[in-house]
């Protein structure tokens, strides 16, 4: 007898378990830690990136300031090429007590630079704003305070004294200029350049400060301005502008319009006229 096999069974086939859902989370959060930390290193990629160009930026700007010019400003009219009257009363540098008046028509001045002067001129200081100071001066000057508001000046390059101590006053040739200071006419001579003479040196003693002497170059001299003629700031005309383009590389022209043409002003101890 064969015996009865019994039939094989069914077998089911039951779906795997899931994983718990504590490791799904655990698993969320790590992917979501390591996003947050790719953005923060892209982030802080970007910052170094924009600080680097900001202080190649600065650094340019502080230690090149002086050198860059401007974008100059449009052309004058033919009615700015007229001689034009007296300024305003307008103080634009001193020494001490002594206060110089723009010795240009307002509307006539192309540009106010500083520059190192002859032998013996003295430092002025300067009123306004320069134009052309680094960014870190700036900054210093926005922190601690410092010059401000007009006029508009530049630090010009050249001269053998210090910085500030030959006033340019940018105008056309032909441009009347007026005295600076009250005072007296002490002595006119020749204003020599590569053996040619352009214009006279006019030295003031000022009144408010005798023991200086006020000297005006690139000036053309009144016919009526003798030595001894008594002069007030900013109402008696001493000259004229005379054009100096084809001797002189002037310092000015980077900033105006033209070829620079400008009167200059320097003070200088009284003592050293006599020596001169």
């Amino acid at each position: 007898m064969f015996a009865r096999l019994k039939p094989d069974k069914a077998f089911a086939t039951v779906p795997a378990m899931s994983p718990p859902v504590t490791n799904r989370r655990r698993a969320h959060r790590t992917h979501r830690r390591h996003l947050e930390r790719e953005r923060r290193q892209r982030r802080l990629a970007v910052l170094i990136a924009i600080a680097l160009v900001a202080l190649v930026t600065v650094l340019l700007s502080a230690f090149g300031g002086p050198s860059h010019s401007v974008q100059p400003p449009a052309p004058a009219s033919a009615a700015r090429l007229v001689p034009a009257g007296p300024p305003a009363p307008d103080i634009v540098a001193r020494l001490g007590s002594l206060h110089l008046q723009l010795p240009v028509s307002q509307s006539r001045v192309t540009a106010i630079g500083y520059q190192g002067g002859s032998e013996g001129a003295l430092a002025l200081s300067p009123l306004g704003t320069q134009a052309n100071e680094g960014v870190l001066k700036r900054v210093v000057h926005a922190i601690f305070g410092g010059s401000s508001g007009s006029p508009r000046w530049y630090q010009l390059p050249g001269g053998q004294g210090p910085g500030t101590s030959s006033l340019d006053v940018g105008a056309s040739a032909g441009t009347d200029v007026y005295a600076p200071v009250d005072g007296i006419v002490v002595a006119i001579t020749p204003y020599v350049v590569n053996g040619i003479r352009y214009g006279s040196r006019i030295d003031i003693q000022p009144q408010a400060a005798p023991a200086l002497v006020v000297s005006l170059t690139h000036v053309r001299p009144d016919p009526s301005l003798t030595v001894g003629s008594p002069v007030q700031a900013a109402t008696r005309k001493v000259g004229s502008v005379v054009d100096l383009s084809r001797v002189e590389r002037q310092s000015l022209a980077r900033y105006t319009n033209d070829s620079g043409n400008h009167v200059s002003i320097e003070l200088r101890p009284a003592a050293s006229l006599v020596l001169n």
